[in-house]
């Protein structure tokens, strides 16, 4: 008895092995293989290459399918004029930059997306989308490209059976990527050194001077110049509230600011001045605070040149000046800055939320 159990557990397991095997498909060869291109083609194999090999740092990648001629006619036949083609067979090529690239002047982030082309016979218009995972052209978005450039073709000599993509590189900033198939190559000019341009900024930057015509000398009439000349300006940019509460919280007591954000609030005399019966002068300098509950602790520094008040140098301070806080008549969305004039100097107010505070300024003759 016990051996009979035995001998159909096993051929119950036997049974089950082969289901298991049936339920479970390969695919064969397929007719256009996938391939890879790589630049620099020896970043392919890095971990070959030593540490400071120039090649070592991959800075391109390309994935496509490469269908074969087969005494086709391609370009106008097989691949139809005027229409887009996924640079290849089966899914869409995909393309990944590693480092942001420039295409036909647009700046393109580092990142992977997929690449198309709509052919004529004496050009290519190259596309490139960030969108992702599809299978030819067909329902494409093309609201998702993010450039389309014109390529020239040209005519080559031997017949290429399978459809090509490789680099050429042009100088230690510029490549091509290169296209070939049949009889015809399309060459794609890439810089991998794009024009760096920032966008919008969350806290621009601005100015105040005075006095104020001053910043406008073109538009002063000549017996007024001189009374117009600049003695202080303030260059800084200015975060906003956008329903946060600023002090206390967002800039907690007793820290260090820079007065603004980003680069260091920069602050210019264009004559010696006295602030608090402390002579400093002419040049240019940075304005730190440390913010108090009742009052800013404004310092006055040789390294206007930084990004805020990280490692700052308390050597570097030229004044500390302690000024109590005042309420401001209305409340400040952004950080806003203006001159006052008083009776032997000018103050520099700085207001923000509901909380502001001066710098007296006497300018000397």
């Amino acid at each position: 008895m016990k051996v009979r159990i035995t001998l159909m557990v096993c051929l119950l397991a036997g049974m089950f092995t082969v289901l298991n095997a049936q339920e479970v498909e390969f695919g064969g060869m397929d007719a256009s293989p996938m391939d890879a291109a790589h630049y620099p083609r020896r970043a392919a194999f890095q971990n070959y290459l030593s540490d400071d090999d120039p090649d070592r740092t991959q800075m391109i990648k390309v994935l496509y399918c490469r269908p074969q001629k087969k005494e086709r006619h391609i370009f106008g036949g097989l691949v139809p004029f005027g229409q887009d083609w996924r640079l290849g067979a089966n899914e869409a090529t995909e393309v990944s930059f590693y480092q942001p690239v420039s295409i036909g002047n647009t700046t393109i982030p580092s990142g992977t997306y997929t690449m198309f082309a709509q052919v004529y016979p004496d050009q290519w218009i190259i596309k490139v989308s960030t969108e992702r995972f599809i299978a030819g052209t067909a329902n494409r978005d093309v609201s998702q490209d993010v450039v389309a450039v014109a390529v020239p073709t040209t005519s080559v000599g031997e017949v290429s059976e399978f459809f090509t993509i490789g680099f050429q590189k042009v100088d230690d900033n510029n490549v091509n990527m290169v296209f070939e198939w049949d009889q015809t190559r399309a060459a794609l000019p890439i810089s991998l050194n794009p024009a760096s341009m920032d966008g919008e900024n969350a806290s621009p930057m601005d100015l105040v001077q005075y006095p104020n015509r001053s910043r406008l000398r073109n538009f002063v009439e000549e017996d007024e110049l001189e009374a117009n000349e600049p003695q202080v300006r303030v260059v800084y940019s200015r975060p906003q509230m956008k329903g946060r509460t600023i002090f206390g919280d967002l800039l907690k007591y007793g820290e260090m600011w820079r007065v603004g954000a980003n680069e260091t609030t920069e602050i210019t005399f264009f004559k010696d001045v006295e602030i608090n019966g402390t002579q400093i002068d002419a040049g240019r300098y940075g304005l730190f605070a440390k913010v108090n509950e009742d009052n800013w602790e404004f310092m006055i520094h040789t390294n206007p040149q930084s990004w805020g008040p990280p490692n700052h140098d308390p050597s570097a301070n030229v004044l500390v000046y302690t000024a109590k806080t005042e309420k401001t008549p209305e409340t400040l969305e952004a950080l806003s800055m203006t001159f006052v004039e008083a009776e032997d100097s000018v103050h520099l107010v700085i207001g923000w939320e509901n909380t502001m505070a001066r710098i007296p300024i006497k300018v000397m003759k």
